[in-house]
């Protein structure tokens, strides 16, 4: 019988404990590595993404993914169709509108709006809780970043493969 294949890596939240990591907490997944799958959770927060501990908490030898729900790339994003941040209708996002999608420690998306300040973007520390099935409106954008001397442009909001704080062999 054959083990079924494990997610990729990525963020995920976790929908029940797993290996002594409780539901309801963001992960980053790694499906691959010495001694074998991980997760590993955020240590701090910089500019609204998460950095994650260096350290992880390896999988069970029967882990099959199942208490993991997938999200998508923290980042720059467009507002594809209107829509508002929950039932509540505290905040709406236009179309066309720049925001930066971030989580909590428990895996809750967060969306940032850009603000145009003396001629530079900024980006506030604060933001706007929005519902899971929000999520699809947004559209992924191509941002250059430029970090330690390298530069690139990636989608998502310029993120690697991996998240900061991991080391990959």
């Amino acid at each position: 019988m054959s083990q079924a294949p494990l997610p990729p890596c990525g963020l995920y939240r976790t929908t029940a404990e797993i290996a002594g990591v409780p539901a309801g907490r963001l992960i980053y997944f790694h499906n691959h590595g010495d001694p074998g799958p991980g997760m590993y959770l955020p240590d701090r927060w910089n500019h609204n993404r998460a950095h994650f501990a260096a350290r992880g908490t390896t999988a069970p030898a029967d882990f099959d993914g199942a208490g993991l729900h997938p999200l998508p790339r923290e980042g720059f994003y467009r507002v594809g169709s209107p829509f508002h941040c929950c039932a509540k209708q505290c905040v709406k996002f236009e179309p066309d509108a720049m925001v930066q999608l971030g989580y909590n420690g428990a895996g809750q998306a967060i969306l940032f709006q850009p603000e145009l300040r003396s001629g530079a973007l900024t980006i506030p520390d604060r933001g706007s809780l929005v519902d899971d099935a929000v999520l699809a409106q947004l559209v992924a954008l191509t941002v250059r970043e430029v970090e330690g001397g390298a530069t690139g442009a990636t989608g998502g909001g310029g993120l690697g493969p991996f998240p900061r704080g991991i080391v990959i062999h």
